[in-house]
């Protein structure tokens, strides 16, 4: 009897699995698939294998170069706001883990409460902050923000892992005269591999895929991340969907490659801090 359960118990959770796997897997088939159709075999057969393969949309968007340029400048926003977090949430979360002060815990759950808010009710007010800076239509009018934003939910994941850090080892570093700077950079940083690959997968692949953000803040062509530079094939009359699906799934490369390089870090990074002791 406890056989039988344990059988339907792995058949329906493999079930499951397979449900939620194919709701992901075939937007991305037919994303990948509706580059080499003609706009006719889109609304045909949007999901079925195209009768002849056109390799010219493809071909078209490789050796355009304003498709290298809006690649190049979704690039250097993620890598700068990657850059960013993982320095200034490492900082934070340092702080809160191993010092300890008069409101640090008051200080901790003010910087979480902004992950209550959705980024998108804050729009307004954010343009009007950065076009009073001076940062309207930069490259870092979308950075700073997206720091900003992603700072919550990275020092809590930074923290979680500081906090299963043994305290010996600090201890034993300050008999030998070193500081907490000098300590965050030399050990702490080394030791925290896993959770440094965690928090910059999620943060890159966030700020890769902004649309909203880029769309507000960012008005001149040189400036476009490939979220905006997709917007090229669509014209008032006429969507050339074929082009657009060949674009995203070019772009969608970058963001995959990245993911898989930093995957054997996700779960260690995640589960860090999941069991004391």
């Amino acid at each position: 009897m406890t056989m039988k359960r344990f059988s339907l118990g792995n058949i329906f959770r493999l079930v499951a699995l397979l449900f939620v796997a194919a709701l992901i897997i075939l937007p991305l088939l037919a994303t990948i698939l509706g580059g080499f159709k003609t706009s006719g075999q889109l609304r045909v057969s949007p999901f079925s294998l195209p009768d002849v393969w056109h390799m010219e949309f493809y071909g078209a968007i490789l050796g355009s170069s304003s498709f290298w340029h809006y690649l190049w400048n979704s690039f250097f926003i993620s890598m700068a706001t990657v850059f960013l977090t993982l320095i200034v949430a490492g900082m934070a979360a340092y702080v809160f883990s191993q010092i300890r002060f008069i409101g640090s815990r008051f200080l901790m759950s003010y910087l979480l409460l902004g992950m209550m808010f959705p980024f998108a009710a804050a729009i307004v007010p954010l343009f009007i902050t950065v076009r009073n800076v001076g940062l309207l239509d930069t490259s870092w009018g979308v950075i700073l923000p997206q720091v900003a934003f992603g700072l919550g939910f990275s020092t809590l994941l930074f923290k979680t892992f500081f906090d299963q850090l043994p305290r010996e080892l600090f201890e034993a570093a300050r008999v030998d005269g070193c500081g907490y700077i000098r300590f965050f950079f030399r050990f702490t940083l080394p030791l925290s591999t896993p959770i440094l690959g965690t928090v910059a997968v999620f943060v890159f692949v966030t700020s890769w895929n902004n649309y909203l953000l880029p769309l507000v803040i960012i008005n001149s062509d040189k400036a476009y991340p490939w979220t905006l530079g997709m917007m090229q094939y669509r014209g008032q009359y006429v969507v050339e969907w074929n082009r657009i699906l060949a674009f995203v799934t070019l772009t969608l490369i970058p963001a995959v490659i990245f993911f898989f390089a930093a995957q054997r870090y996700i779960v260690a990074g995640l589960t860090g801090g999941a069991v004391k002791g």
